[in-house]
């Protein structure tokens, strides 16, 4: 771990979990894993491209209302979407 990268000091004994084996790790409250899990999965589709996008005043005031982080919804909606075109194409 970076110091340089967290505000505040960690309170996790890393060195305790970097000694873990797997077979100490209590697994007990994780529900089990399937298929239908991975179904629904998101494929993480890389770093994100920046560019300029030109959108009427009233869109732009709309998301900016929701606060911080209105680039990423504006992101997440238009993923929506293209998904929702994919899947009438097909």
């Amino acid at each position: 771990m970076n110091v340089k990268n967290t505000k505040r000091r960690s309170r996790t004994d890393w060195k305790r979990v970097d000694a873990m084996q797997d077979s100490d790790i209590d697994f007990s409250d994780a529900p089990e894993v399937g298929p239908d899990f991975f179904k629904n999965a998101i494929f993480w589709p890389g770093p994100k491209k920046q560019i300029t996008l030109r959108v009427d005043p009233d869109v732009l005031t709309f998301f900016r209302k929701h606060g911080r982080g209105y680039q990423t919804t504006m992101n997440a909606v238009l993923r929506k979407y293209m998904e929702a075109q994919k899947r009438q194409a097909v």
